[in-house]
């Protein structure tokens, strides 16, 4: 894979210390994840009630409430203090040790971990620490699970959408036209698990038209803007919208797990 550079770091670092800032907004417009894909999680690591849990990059806690409903020994970690904050008070003090940490900080004793979970942040760990660190912390047949998740509109507001991302994105959409690298590719390349699997949902449903202006306002690239250009994007949603209080979306999620390979 291409090293990643010194500017790209130091984009990356910057981007993923926004979301602490509208933690609030992300709290009531970031849905939870599908039950059949967290069961299938649960089901193919073979955990159950006790199992050692360590969810990076918590957030506000869309993933952390359905996997404390499992009675695991669950720690969430968030570098984000206010989105720990929002994640105590969505639990209502249930039994989940929290830590404002990021991956890369965050110090447990090795094979401590029968899961290592993480919701569509993974890709804001340093790429030195993403996968090497996980082998250090899962115990021996331990899994490491890889949860994304995204929005597809329905035409015309989602070709609107992606016309006005590009617009304002500084290289001129071309990231809309490069090919990106699966987890499924990303996590067979570090060379550090057994062949990984996936499961993909795809669910349509309709959400208020409030929640997607909310979900479009709590993106890594929206929140680097400045507030000035935030503003017309957000004008700019509200008259694609009109007077539609509904919007028709397909909600469509991947799960990558693997397993640690077997220390010699």
């Amino acid at each position: 894979m291409v090293a990643e550079t010194e500017e790209q770091r130091r984009k990356r670092h910057h981007q993923r210390a926004l979301f602490d800032g509208v933690a609030d907004l992300y709290d009531e417009c970031r849905r939870a994840y599908p039950h059949e894909i967290v069961n299938f999680m649960v089901a193919t690591a073979g955990l159950q009630a006790g199992s050692a849990v360590l969810e990076v990059g918590c957030g506000t806690g869309q993933l952390t409430e359905q996997l404390a409903c499992f009675g695991f020994d669950l720690t969430a970690i968030d570098i984000g203090p206010s989105m720990i904050d929002a994640v105590r008070r969505r639990l209502g003090g249930r039994g989940v040790s929290f830590q404002v940490a990021a991956f890369e900080d965050f110090d447990a004793p090795e094979a401590s971990f029968d899961l290592i979970v993480s919701a569509t942040a993974f890709h804001w760990i340093d790429p030195e620490v993403k996968f090497a660190k996980p082998v250090r912390l899962l115990r021996p047949g331990g899994w490491l699970a890889l949860l994304a998740t995204g929005e597809k509109y329905d035409d015309p507001l989602g070709g609107a959408l992606l016309d006005m991302w590009i617009a304002r994105s500084d290289d001129g959409g071309a990231w809309a036209k490069q090919r990106k690298l699966s987890d499924i590719e990303i996590v067979t390349a570090a060379g550090l698990f057994d062949s990984p699997m996936e499961k993909s949902h795809s669910e349509p449903m309709v959400l208020p038209a409030e929640v997607v202006i909310g979900v479009e306002n709590t993106r890594a690239t929206s929140l680097s803007w400045p507030e000035a250009i935030r503003r017309t994007f957000t004008e700019e949603l509200r008259q694609h919208l009109g007077t539609q209080t509904e919007v028709r979306l397909t909600q469509e999620t991947a799960l990558t797990m693997a397993q640690v390979l077997s220390r010699p």
